[in-house]
């Protein structure tokens, strides 16, 4: 495909979900099927459509390759926005990603939803959200993306409340709005940090002036914190996870396409996109918060018994493994697991609704003996769960794996155990509570026999998507499967050539290093390739990258120097540029920290083969030999089962510390409104009226009366007079004569 061909094809996918929305919102009432065909159709064109650019670069086979289009949206002189498509390798997979599953959620929504009163206009909300994840992958700038990034808030927030005669729904559908607004307040100030100090929205142009050092120091880590707080939000990391396990309150079709492709995708592709904005600090940041909610997370999903809620906490784990590859300088892995992760939760929330369709239950305690009555989803549901245990040869392993080894990687180079800790625990946790929803669900005595009589395998418009996905979750990673270095994943995505993107932004702009002095550029190029590879940053007097050879960027793979070929683990090289020779990477630390990679990669496989081993067969002994008694364990353990059933009661810390306080500062502030502002306003009023009742009497009786006094005056005087002009002419001699006599008078008087 050539490069306008490109950017026509991303630009019809972008615009075919809205056409959905459009027609379907609008018309779909009218339509046979009220217009569900629409959506599917469409849908399916777009794939096609995704299909092509990602066999384009595919062909093209470097990472580096990009095609970009860019027009003025707006031009006020002095601030120029543009509005543009950004195509690259990254791109391609998620545009594939997104659509493949929005497809088949459309698709098996024809099944799951058929009857609902409200049928049509769920098609359209899936379009519009749809259009808006697509958004956010297309987009070539940080305030489109932010745009996006709301849309697609606003996305969430219809469909998750879809159901919003349901009181539990229109509080979910809230929940979820009001605490991504707490990570998007973050996530805003963060772009504003950005663009005062470089004067740019543009991706690689943010990139290239924050490699030479237009902002760095407390300044980039705290501006990259608040990126990350957009991820805290729309990915439900620590503390902001609250939403996700309510959100279950919408559809299943919704929850599938929320959990696999859209909404909770958003933040981990962000922040993988942007990583070279994420200074040392705030990569540590990422990786800790990352750590804590896989770990926690999947100790909830221990002990719930809603099958879609477990499906929840199952999703923010994994979650917290992608944040904690992108803290550990890893954001091939971490899309890479976003990938394969996609198509097993997208599975395993479609299977989980075929159950509930089947049974109308969502308890786990409801279900029991429906593998023989339903073996289509069994079989499918079951490769999804042994794909997300990390079980080799299934997608899962492989992904999962190249995160655990960059994070173990990083302790063994700078220190930090505990995240690796936390993420080998959640390993081990995974395998026991998924093979748990399969034990409870599908194997042992129907609990309830009622409901187990009424269940059947659902139709082909649901079993047919829950049969493409299970295929996914298999080849996902590649046949073979590897990490991300070493599969088909390379061809797509590779740590960023900042060398590169500052030389292509020299040569766009016409301008050098100038601004930055020669030292302080080499010590910052320094600084940023440690930050992403886990060394110390080279001191002012220490030698440093020259200006024309690649250097690490901010959150770099942790592959990103070459390594030895033994055991297959060599590092995939930087946007298709030669990997770097043993010298060229770092000296006489490169040797030394590729071994420990290196090393650290094979140490991090066998574990994760070892607890997913660990973790199945204790649920297997658990759950279906029945050998172990986990009411006997919640009775000797109250208080822990307390704690993972209350979800370490975040919800209701926040209720006694930010909900209180909001109320309270609430109530405060009507105080003041009401006594203060409105005394200000109610006795401004009451003066006005003191000084308006005053002047209407000085009015009244001052001034109309020395006005109505002096027309008196003269109206007498004119009344008087009057009477003399009688216009008879004996009158006037009369008067003539006695005026006369009066003068003599007064005359002979005086």
């Amino acid at each position: 495909m050539s490069d306008q061909a490109i950017i026509t094809a991303a630009i019809s996918i972008l615009l075919l979900p809205l056409l959905s929305y459009t027609l379907t919102f609008f018309f779909g009432k009218k339509l046979p099927r009220k217009g569900d065909f629409i959506g599917v159709t469409l849908m399916g064109i777009a794939l096609v459509q995704a299909l092509r650019i990602f066999i384009a670069f595919w062909q093209v086979g470097d990472p580096a390759h990009r095609v970009e289009k860019a027009f003025t949206w707006l031009d006020l002189g002095g601030f120029r926005l543009d509005a543009g498509i950004l195509v690259d390798g990254m791109t391609s997979v998620m545009l594939m990603v997104v659509c493949l599953v929005s497809f088949l959620v459309h698709l098996y929504s024809t099944g799951y939803m058929h009857g609902d009163r409200r049928y049509e206009r769920f098609f359209a909300f899936l379009g519009f959200f749809t259009f808006s994840m697509l958004g956010i992958v297309l987009s070539n700038n940080l305030f489109f993306l932010y745009v996006f990034w709301e849309l697609v808030g606003l996305s969430s927030y219809l469909l998750i409340g879809f159901f919003f005669h349901k009181a539990s729904a229109a509080s979910a559908n809230k929940k979820a709005f009001l605490t991504n607004r707490v990570g998007d307040w973050g996530f805003w100030l963060g772009i504003l940090a950005f663009f005062t100090a470089t004067g740019t929205l543009n991706y690689f142009d943010l990139f290239a002036q924050v490699h030479a050092g237009a902002i760095k120091g407390s300044l980039l880590s705290w501006a990259g914190v608040g990126l990350f707080m957009g991820c805290v939000g729309k990915s439900a990391q620590m503390p902001l996870h609250i939403w996700l396990p309510d959100a279950m309150e919408g559809p299943t079709p919704v929850s599938a396409l929320i959990h696999a492709a859209t909404m909770v995708a958003a933040g981990v592709y962000m922040v993988a996109r942007l990583a070279p904005l994420f200074g040392p600090q705030a990569l540590i940041v990422v990786l800790y918060v990352g750590a804590i909610t896989a770990f926690i997370t999947a100790t909830i999903a221990l002990v719930k018994t809603d099958i879609k809620r477990v499906l929840a906490f199952s999703t923010l784990s994994q979650l917290g493994y992608m944040v904690m590859g992108l803290g550990a300088g890893d954001p091939v892995n971490a899309m890479y697991h976003l990938t394969t992760h996609a198509m097993f939760k997208a599975l395993l929330f479609l299977g989980a609704g075929s159950v509930i369709h089947a049974v109308h239950s969502q308890e786990m305690p409801d279900m029991g003996g429906l593998r023989k009555k339903m073996p289509v989803t069994f079989w499918t549901f079951l490769i999804a769960t042994l794909a997300i245990s990390g079980v080799p040869g299934l997608s899962g392993f492989y992904s999962k794996d190249g995160i655990l080894g960059s994070v173990l990687a990083f302790g063994m180079l700078k220190g930090h155990y505990l995240p690796f800790i936390l993420g080998i625990t959640a390993a081990a946790l995974t395998p026991f509570y998924m093979f748990r929803i399969v034990f409870l669900t599908f194997f042992g005595k129907p609990r309830d026999h009622h409901k187990f009589e009424h269940a059947h395998e659902s139709g082909r418009a649901m079993t047919i998507p829950l049969i493409v996905l299970a295929f996914m979750s298999v080849i996902a990673a590649g046949i073979p499967g590897n990490t991300a270095d070493k599969s088909w994943f390379k061809k797509y995505a590779a740590p960023y050539d900042m060398a590169a993107i500052s030389a292509q932004y020299e040569a766009k702009h016409g301008v050098g290093h100038e601004a930055t002095p020669a030292v302080e550029v080499a010590a910052l190029e320094g600084e940023h390739a440690a930050t992403a590879l886990g060394e110390p940053a080279a001191a002012h007097g220490e030698p440093a990258a020259a200006h024309g050879e690649p250097v690490a960027a901010h959150g770099e793979n942790l592959h990103a120097e070459a390594a030895p070929a033994e055991g297959g683990h060599e590092a995939a090289p930087a946007h298709g540029a030669p990997a770097a020779t043993h010298a060229e990477a770092g000296g006489a630390h490169g040797g030394h920290d590729a071994h420990v990679r290196h090393q650290a990669h094979i140490r991090a496989m066998i574990m994760s083969i070892l607890v997913a081993t660990l973790g199945i067969s204790a649920s297997w002994w658990t759950y279906h030999k029945l050998r172990v008694n986990p009411a006997a364990i919640q009775a000797r353990l109250p208080f822990a089962h307390k704690v993972l059933q209350g979800q370490y009661f975040f919800d209701e810390l926040y209720a006694a510390t930010l909900y209180r306080f909001t109320l309270w500062w609430s109530m405060v502030c009507a105080a003041f409104d009401r006594i203060v502002v409105d005394g200000i306003v109610n006795g401004t009023g009451y003066l006005t009226r003191l000084v308006s009742w005053v002047s209407g009497l000085c009015d009244r009786y001052i001034v109309d009366g020395a006005v109505n006094g002096v027309a008196t005056v003269l109206q007498g005087a004119g009344e008087g007079i009057r009477r003399v002009q009688t216009g008879r002419i004996q009158t006037y001699l009369v008067y003539v004569s006695a005026s006369v006599l009066v003068l003599i008078v007064i005359y002979r008087v005086l």
